[in-house]
């Protein structure tokens, strides 16, 4: 993942929301996953991490933002992100499952959105003490697709 998010003219609401459409579409193809984590880098995926990463990666990001707008300060996250793998990651991705990750990821979309498009270019781009503006972290967290490209398309024959 990059140290400073680039931006362009893309609405970072759309840009949150285009990520989680992505995710999802892999996911949808999960159920057929054989158990066998994949290792990508010094770290190893599955579905289900694929989906705690990204979860957290956008819970982490909207408490900045929020914490951003407030003039508070941030709590800082520890989460122990892909560096661990749990043994719910290591579980058999269902149905219900994708079920599960379609509603959880595409709420939070939508209060990526909501939030977002409430802020007007300004307040997007404003940055405090060095910190990334909001407009950065909404196109930072595009960058979690890479936790479900870990995963990759599992659609096609099965082995």
């Amino acid at each position: 993942m990059s140290d400073t998010p680039v931006t362009d003219a893309r609405d970072p609401a759309e840009v949150v929301t285009g990520m989680v459409l992505e995710v999802l579409e892999l996911a949808r193809t999960w159920t057929r996953w054989d158990g066998e984590p994949r290792v990508v880098d010094d770290r190893v995926y599955s579905p289900h991490k694929a989906i705690r990463r990204v979860t957290d990666h956008l819970i982490d990001h909207l408490a900045q933002i929020e914490a951003l707008i407030a003039g508070v300060p941030t709590i800082p996250d520890h989460w122990h992100a892909s560096a661990i793998t749990t043994p719910a990651d290591l579980a058999p991705f269902t149905s219900e499952d994708l079920d599960e990750a379609n509603s959880r990821l595409t709420r939070l979309a939508q209060v990526f959105t909501i939030r977002l498009q409430q802020l007007s270019d300004a307040e997007l781009d404003a940055r405090q003490d060095g910190a990334w503006s909001v407009r950065q972290i909404a196109f930072h967290l595009d960058e979690s697709l890479y936790y479900a490209e870990a995963v990759g398309s599992l659609a096609g024959p099965l082995p």
